[in-house]
């Protein structure tokens, strides 16, 4: 087997002429120290990297916490929107329910025909009541599920504006509830 598909004969290969060409060099009489610049220089670097690194990281975290919440709203209204459908569901049934016992107590047809018409009118006015509640729910839902991210974004902008020393939101806002940036204000 080769050095190239070899992962460790290649890296003994790399130390043996590592320790080669610095013998060479020991032999010329060549300084081979790293200046004490160069390894202040790379000591700040590694600094810094390790801080851009750590910084990531804690977005990263933050990020995937954000999302962690997000879901579980998300799963929170879902259940909650699926109770409301199944609430609904059992009232509408127990509303038919109700006309087929009112229809068997019923004397003549007359009577059957003003039951039927009365039903359908309560149902009318039920499923326009029915569609604001799946309506309200669906709005709150939306707005639960959403508001780790917004909470999300405020935070990196407001991180991002003290980095930079400059306000990327105010406090203040608009009617709507939405932020203004600074700069539009």
């Amino acid at each position: 087997m080769n050095a190239t598909s070899n992962p460790q004969a290649a890296a003994e290969q790399a130390r043996k002429n590592y320790r080669d060409v610095t013998a060479q060099l020991g032999l010329l009489g060549l300084d081979t120290s790293v200046p004490e610049a160069v390894r202040a220089m790379a000591e700040k670097t590694v600094a810094q990297t390790r801080e851009v690194y750590d910084r990531s990281k804690d977005a990263l975290d933050a990020s995937i916490e954000m999302f962690e919440r997000t879901f579980a709203a998300a799963g929170q209204g879902a259940a909650a929107f699926n109770r409301k459908i199944i609430d609904l569901a059992q009232r509408n049934v127990n509303s038919g329910f109700d006309l087929a016992k009112s229809l068997a107590g019923a004397k003549n047809l007359a009577e059957i025909v003003e039951l039927q018409a009365a039903h359908w009118r309560k149902q009318f006015g039920g499923l326009t009541s029915q569609a604001e509640e799946v309506r309200a729910l669906s709005t709150k839902v939306t707005a639960d599920a959403n508001e780790p991210l917004k909470a999300h974004v405020k935070r990196g902008a407001d991180e991002l504006g003290r980095v930079n020393g400059v306000p990327i939101y105010d406090d203040r806002d608009n009617q709507q509830g939405h932020h203004i940036p600074s700069t539009l204000q």
